[in-house]
């Protein structure tokens, strides 16, 4: 895996711009709110999906019957 790595400057505020070929990629725009993660080698921003944006993010991972029939031995085992 190489990274890429690409410089940026802190304004007097503390703010910095994302790139936006980084903002295209990770679907950051105006209001997007991100994680700041404090780790060992650095900072890392990563950002937080709207509630509205997951939906249907599983279609086709899963197979109906077999969710039903998973669900069905729970249900049972518990009664």
């Amino acid at each position: 895996m190489v990274t890429e790595l690409e410089e940026v400057s802190v304004t007097r505020k503390g703010q910095v711009t994302i790139p936006v070929k980084y903002r295209r990629k990770y679907g950051i725009n105006e209001g997007t709110k991100v994680l700041i993660e404090d780790a060992e080698r650095g900072i890392f921003l990563r950002p937080i999906m709207r509630l509205e944006e997951q939906a249907g993010i599983d279609t086709g991972k899963y197979d109906t019957k077999e969710l039903k029939k998973s669900l069905d031995r729970v249900r049972e085992e518990w009664r």
